[in-house]
């Protein structure tokens, strides 16, 4: 044993004087390439007495053999170029790095945990070596020692010799039937637990198409089929199907029904030929009735439709002005309306919550529930036989209460909310984000939520409104640190012993301590003001262990739709933090979470608020020494992509680099060049398109557009920071918008090789991979690093 490690000594001091007396030299990497230069083809454009030229408008014309030949070419050369700038920095090395420590956060969980709909548990999962999941139930009865939250299929039927899991959907041989992918849009079991109805995405026919499959048989329905299906809802209790399909601009625009297992074709019975009116249905939660909203830019109105008899006259419960959400719920003989529609004409800030007679409906028999409380804002509601829960926000703190059901005869409404003595349900500390489970169970007690905040891996959380109880049913992503679980997957669930019930709707919950990573990660909060002097909130995380004066920074931004800005904790981040990076979030204005005003003062003309309040934010980060000098970083995702763009153009000194992430959703296209796209769209676009970014036919609306449009704004001859675009291939997302963009930053600004702008493309976004998320998350992640630390 000594003679051994003698052996190795000497080896390790042969390797040790090996590298000291002949140092190891990696290979210099390669120097930054050229920028490819596409051609310039200059077409007029003309509107309101105004012409300009665009010279890259070759780009999105699909219908152009010849140009979609060069586009071709150039998509070849752009990729070259982004694999040639990322070799030169050294990113493509470190993005293998950070790809495998992203992966190991971002494990894919083997199930999703059960959700109990009557008899039945459903849970998605996945078989090994396998891309896509396997829809399945199990009896809730069966066996019941064996439910698990991390594996519900585990367990055997001894009487009846065959495991107690029944498989539903398999979505890899979906996939096989269409095309090599799988991307399910809508999926509804039938109240009876007989049939599915879901929506696959077709790409040779770049359309969702509607299946329906026996859960008794396994077998597929021969009918109804249909192409291009928007909406879905049961009806006759299980026994006939209502659906919408879509005209070849994808506007919602016919309603069908079909009986299941009838030879008869399905029935017509609705067709919009007005191109601006627009149709969508739900069912309610009870299944007795289905909700058709019928909406153009003009007016919206709210119909309802008895479930048991879909083809009886259909009742008009509520009617209002243009692009509002209205939701219609039924409990008990009542009908609640969820909606932010003017009152009497007036305007409103928020949503708020009616009710009326079933048997007396109509758009003038509506009451408040909730008389109105300054600050308070109700997000969402939720309900069930026994409860409404309603989510609050007052300033940044979310509130979560329930309500008892049915409302108290004695309580005359509207009344104020804390006469209905109203539960709030245990909550985290910094809670960004609630969001309703999927609820099946109406007349289950028990209701389900995912909770997200910016220091904490989202939790999916039951409660039990009958006590308050609840119970951490699954976390993802929890660290492991020591002995201490703190990443990786945790299942709270699964302490459980195995006699508890399965019966999760009755049991008792117990509480469970919240797993935040508040220890390790820092949130911080401030009120920026913006150019008007208007107050913008700012959300800071940053690691509590690399935190000091100076460090470099990632400014998130989105700021349109009213949609609330994504600050959930993720895991890709980590890398970022762990690095003495510092998060920040700014909740402009033209997003949501803090009323309608919130959001209508930064669309349409009112555009550029969302710029300036971006730039502020981004100017007090450096201010107040939060975030150092020259390593300030933008990112945002689909519209989120104007903001920050535009932000660039206003002031490309703030910033080193930035990630602009395009390929998102084609009803909220990421627009760069705003104007031309909104004067000839290549795409059909819909009314709420026009409705945030405006309508340039519009002489007021034009200019403003004009204002903030990323690609008619680039400063000529001044250096701008580095700039990582994402685009997908598939034209059904505009690829030529980003194209353009970036050729023209490229021709018009201050060349500087190691700040370059690259366009990475991807594939098509409906596919659905783990490894080829953290891909292009560790690419991202690594060009920011580079950009902003130094190649």
């Amino acid at each position: 044993m000594r003679g051994r490690l003698d052996l190795l000594s000497r080896l390790f001091l042969r390797r040790h004087v090996h590298r000291r007396s002949k140092p190891s030299s990696s290979p210099a990497p390669p120097p930054f390439p050229n920028p490819p230069r596409p051609p310039q083809k200059p077409e007029p454009v003309s509107i309101h007495g105004e012409t300009w030229h665009d010279s890259y408008a070759w780009m999105g014309a699909l219908s152009d053999a010849a140009a979609m030949r060069h586009m071709d070419v150039h998509m070849e050369a752009e990729e070259k170029y982004t694999e040639a700038c990322l070799a030169a920095c050294g990113a493509d090395r470190l993005a293998r790095k950070l790809q495998l420590e992203m992966a190991s956060r971002l494990a894919s969980e083997a199930c999703t945990p059960p959700v109990r709909w009557g008899p039945w548990l459903y849970y998605r999962r996945a078989d090994e070596g396998k891309q896509y999941p396997v829809l399945c139930r199990r009896s809730a009865a069966l066996h019941s020692e064996f439910v698990s939250y991390s594996d519900p299929s585990a367990g055997f039927d001894f009487t009846a010799g065959k495991r107690i899991e029944q498989k539903l959907v398999d979505y890899n041989k979906e996939a096989e039937r269409f095309g090599g992918y799988s991307y399910e849009e809508l999926s509804e079991v039938s109240p009876d637990h007989r049939f599915i109805a879901y929506t696959m995405y077709d790409k040779e026919k770049d359309s969702f198409t509607l299946l329906v499959r026996d859960l008794v048989t396994g077998t597929l329905c021969d009918k109804p089929r249909a192409d291009r299906v928007s909406n879905i809802s049961w009806a006759m209790d299980g026994k006939a199907l209502v659906y919408i399909v879509t005209n070849e601009d994808r506007r919602p625009y016919r309603l069908f029904f079909s009986i299941i297992g009838s030879n008869k074709d399905d029935i017509l019975v609705l067709e919009e030929p007005d191109e601006n009116i627009f149709l969508n249905i739900r069912h309610t939660k009870d299944f007795r009735y289905i909700t058709l909203n019928v909406f153009s830019d003009t007016h919206s109105r709210v119909y309802l439709i008895n479930a048991s008899a879909p083809l009886s006259q259909m009742t008009l419960v509520w009617e209002g002005e243009s692009q509002v959400h209205c939701i219609v719920e039924h409990h008990r003989g009542r009908l609640y309306l969820f909606t932010d529609a003017a009152r009497e004409g007036v305007p409103v800030d928020s949503h708020y919550l009616m009710q009326s007679d079933v048997e007396r409906p109509g758009p003038k028999s509506w009451k408040d529930v909730f008389l109105e409380e300054s600050g308070v804002i109700l997000e969402d509601v939720d309900f069930c036989d026994t409860h409404m829960v309603l989510t609050l926000r007052q300033g940044r703190k979310l509130r979560l209460c329930s309500v008892n059901l049915p409302l108290p005869e004695n309580i005359k409404v509207p009344a104020r909310l804390s006469d209905f003595r109203p539960f709030d349900l245990p909550l985290p500390n910094d809670v960004c984000q609630i969001l309703s489970g999927p609820n099946y169970d109406y007349y289950s007690s028990t209701m389900r939520f995912s909770i997200s905040s910016p220091v904490m891996p989202d939790a999916v959380v039951d409660y039990n409104l009958l006590n308050g109880k609840w119970q951490l049913v699954q976390q993802q992503n929890l660290l492991h640190e020591r002995t201490k679980a703190l990443y990786g997957t945790a299942f709270a669930a699964s302490r459980r012993s195995s006699s508890d019930r399965a019966d999760l709707s009755n049991e008792d919950f117990e509480d469970n301590a919240w797993n935040e990573l508040s220890e390790y990660y820092a949130c911080e909060y401030y009120d920026v003001p913006s150019k008007d002097g208007v107050l913008v909130p700012l959300t800071l995380v940053y690691s509590r262990k690399h935190k000091q004066d100076g460090n470099p920074g990632l400014l998130h931004g989105h700021g349109a739709y009213g949609e609330i800005l994504d600050k959930r904790w993720r895991s890709e981040l980590k890398s970022l933090l762990d690095c003495g990076w510092v998060i920040a979030y700014a909740d402009v204005r033209g997003g949501g979470g803090y009323g309608k005003k919130w959001h209508q003062e930064g669309s349409r003309t009112k555009k550029t608020n969302s710029v300036y309040d971006f730039v502020s934010c981004g100017e007090f980060l450096l201010e107040k020494g939060i975030i150092q000098e020259n390593k300030l970083a933008g990112w945002g995702y689909s519209a989120g992509g104007l903001l920050v763009a535009a932000a660039i153009n206003s002031r490309p000194d703030l910033f080193r680099a930035a990630v602009l992430k395009l390929s998102f959703s084609a009803l909220q296209v990421p627009f760069l060049d705003v104007c031309n796209t909104l004067l000839h769209p290549i795409l059909p676009l819909t009314a709420i398109d026009y409705e945030e970014f405006g309508f340039p036919v519009d002489h007021e609306e034009f200019l403003a557009i004009r204002k903030y449009s990323p690609y008619d704004n680039i400063q000529k001859d001044v250096p701008y920071p580095a700039v990582f675009v994402t685009s997908s291939f598939n034209t059904r997302f505009g690829v030529w918008e980003a194209a353009k963009w970036v050729a023209k930053l490229r021709e018009l600004t201050q060349y500087d090789p190691e700040r370059p702008v690259v366009l990475n493309l991807t594939t098509d976004v409906v596919e659905e991979s783990k490894y080829l998320q953290t891909k292009e998350l560790a690419l991202e992640t690594a060009f920011l690093i580079k950009m902003v630390n130094g190649v």
